[in-house]
């Protein structure tokens, strides 16, 4: 039998991560990682200090495999990330038979929480139930960027007694949820936050949360969002990547 674990690792500082995935990384033998191209080397880095950081009297090796490209342009979004996870699904297949040992465990060391707009969870359950490759599974929550960024800016994310709703750009497009003031958003190419400037709502972005190159902008999205625009714009083009996410209110009245 094989272990598969999959470990949230949280939203970029390295005391995110919790003394449970602490205990998971001293259980892996190796950790795969998916390789996403130069632009992507600070996220592997945070990986690899993270494990030379926990893991104490325990060999580990690290295994890497070219991550598929999604097609952005795409006409149907959701084909195209199905298309993308049943290709992440033979690289992670391959390197279970060929990487690891019987009665070995492996690491699969997850951004943020794995359950949140992240599949590899599917990914795994898929090749699970094919029940070729005699493996078990477990999930290791973490810290989410949503947690992180309402911690840096000191909020709740819902007023008292009132929902909020974790939502991506692509579907904030159509506007806030019937009975929803209160939207936490993550996934959002398009700075849909801006298309709120002309009503009376309050937003809170952070980017690369936890890490040295954190940014956090609040206010009015009248006041800010072309801020945030070039703030944002400006990180993707230095760092050739880009991670943030927000909460957006309406206020009261």
């Amino acid at each position: 039998m094989k272990t598969i674990l999959i470990i949230g690792i949280g939203a970029g500082d390295p005391d995110y991560i919790t003394m449970q995935a602490i205990k998971a990384l001293n259980r892996v033998d190796v950790v795969f990682l998916m390789d996403k191209g130069p632009a992507k080397q600070k996220l592997r880095a945070l990986r690899e200090e993270l494990c030379r950081r926990h893991i104490k009297d325990r060999s580990y090796r690290f295994v890497e495999a070219p991550s598929p490209p999604r097609d952005i342009g795409a006409a149907d979004y959701r084909a195209s990330v199905d298309d993308l996870n049943r290709e992440k699904q033979a690289v992670f297949e391959a390197m279970i038979a060929e990487e690891m040992k019987d009665g070995e465990t492996a690491g699969i060391l997850v951004w943020g929480d794995p359950m949140l707009y992240d599949s590899t969870i599917r990914n795994i359950e898929a090749i699970a139930s094919k029940g070729g490759h005699g493996i078990d599974w477990e999930v290791i929550p973490g810290i989410t960027a949503v947690q992180a960024l309402a911690a840096r800016h000191k909020i709740p994310l819902n007023r008292i007694a009132e929902p909020v709703a974790l939502t991506t750009g692509r579907r904030l497009a159509d506007g806030f949820p019937t009975g929803i003031d209160s939207v936490a958003v993550l996934l959002d190419g398009e700075d849909t936050y801006r298309r709120f400037a002309d009503q009376d709502v309050d937003i809170w972005w952070g980017a690369y949360l936890g890490t040295p190159d954190e940014i956090l902008i609040k206010g009015k999205v009248a006041d800010v969002s072309d801020e945030i625009r070039r703030s944002r714009h400006a990180a993707r083009e230095a760092n050739g990547w880009m991670m943030d996410t927000y909460v957006m209110r309406r206020r009261r009245g």
